[in-house]
């Protein structure tokens, strides 16, 4: 029994050393992006502001595609970063999306792609988000090394070289 005491401790140390530093509301930064964004019954986000609904956009891009996910910060040197433009309209879907910067990894745009398309539908905009019955965001996808992503909306800080 002394051993199976020990072992939990051990276990339970281990889990607190995460290395993933909290937000100043206390918060793990994998828990804030985790986070599930509030809505209407209907369905329809309650983000006041466009900055606001594109934070709600990335945790449902983080919430379906989790294992895709770097948590922590990004290394110094990324192996590639990913801008889309894409449109919702408003019921929530994915109208378009298009990358307008990389650095031709083939991969990483794959994954952006993939993941955004994965995430939809989101949730509905507010009537006041709309221009032209649509939202227009500009979302970054951060790659580590290892493929694993993060969004620069939901990001932390580089590491320093």
């Amino acid at each position: 029994m002394p051993k199976r005491i020990v072992l939990i401790l051990a276990v339970a140390a281990l889990a607190a050393c995460s290395g993933v530093p909290p937000n100043a509301d206390g918060r793990s930064h994998a828990g804030a992006a985790a986070e599930r964004s509030e809505t209407t019954r209907d369905g329809t986000s309650t983000a006041a502001s466009v900055n606001d609904y594109k934070q709600d956009l990335a945790n449902r891009i983080v919430q379906t595609s989790p294992i895709q996910v770097f948590v922590g910060r990004p290394q110094a040197l990324l192996r590639s970063v990913v801008v889309v433009k894409y449109y919702i309209d408003a019921n929530g879907r994915l109208l378009r999306s298009d990358i307008l910067r990389s650095n031709r990894d083939r991969a990483t745009e794959t994954t952006a792609l993939v993941t955004l398309r994965k995430a939809a539908p989101f949730p509905k905009p507010a009537a006041h988000l709309l221009r032209g019955g649509r939202v227009e965001i500009l979302e970054t996808w951060l790659f580590n090394n290892d493929g694993r992503f993060q969004l620069r909306t939901l990001a932390e800080a580089q590491m320093n070289e």
